[in-house]
């Protein structure tokens, strides 16, 4: 999953939120000084992240794209699904979208010393250029992963990926629709969940 479905999915505390992206920034971080409320969203971050990797629909949502590009389906899918979750947003909460996205921001511009110096360049980059605004429109989504696909260090056919996601739009949002009832329900349950998989 993406940022906006992390921090929407995780604990309901500001320190948790910005655990919840911190778990996509773990690398070298010391431990021994991440708070317990932060140390807790990472944890549900992984969490999260396993049991999407795994789902039968995200697993059937891969299988659409191409074998040129299959390798790169579970980068695509996680900014698609933020713009599917941005899109049936009420259906998954009684927060009102655009207030959700403010409260985010504010608590991750508030929050930055809790952050590595990589985080909060990342996350300073996303309050200023609004991405869970931004993802809204498909368009943006392909903007966003063609940029990531201008950060892969070797060869590869990831770029345009947009296309064969516009392609397969309704096949891949019914999978989404399906799925992340489910997830959220693993996620509100979490983490006695995790005992019980």
């Amino acid at each position: 999953m993406n940022h906006l479905a992390h921090t929407f999915l995780a604990p309901d505390s500001p320190e948790a939120r910005v655990g919840s992206i911190l778990g996509d920034f773990t690398r070298g971080l010391d431990w021994d000084h991440v708070p317990s409320p932060v140390l807790e969203g990472v944890r549900h971050h992984l969490a999260v992240d396993v049991f999407t990797d795994q789902h039968p629909q995200v697993l059937a949502s891969k299988s659409l794209f191409s074998r040129e590009r299959r390798r790169f389906a579970g980068v695509a899918l996680d900014i698609l699904y933020d713009h599917f979750l941005l899109r049936h947003w009420e259906q998954f909460s009684d927060w009102d979208k655009d207030t959700f996205i403010r409260t985010v921001y504010q608590e991750l511009q508030s929050h930055q010393a809790l952050m590595p110096e990589n985080m909060a360049v990342v996350t300073r980059r996303m309050v200023e250029h609004d991405w869970f605004g931004a993802y809204q429109d498909l368009d943006n989504i392909g903007y966003a992963l063609d940029r990531v696909a201008s950060r892969i260090r070797f060869a590869n056919r990831f770029t345009g990926i947009i296309d064969e996601i516009r392609a397969n739009e309704s096949e891949l949002e019914e999978h989404f629709l399906a799925f992340f009832p489910e997830l959220q329900a693993f996620a509100n349950r979490y983490p006695e969940s995790s005992h019980q998989a």
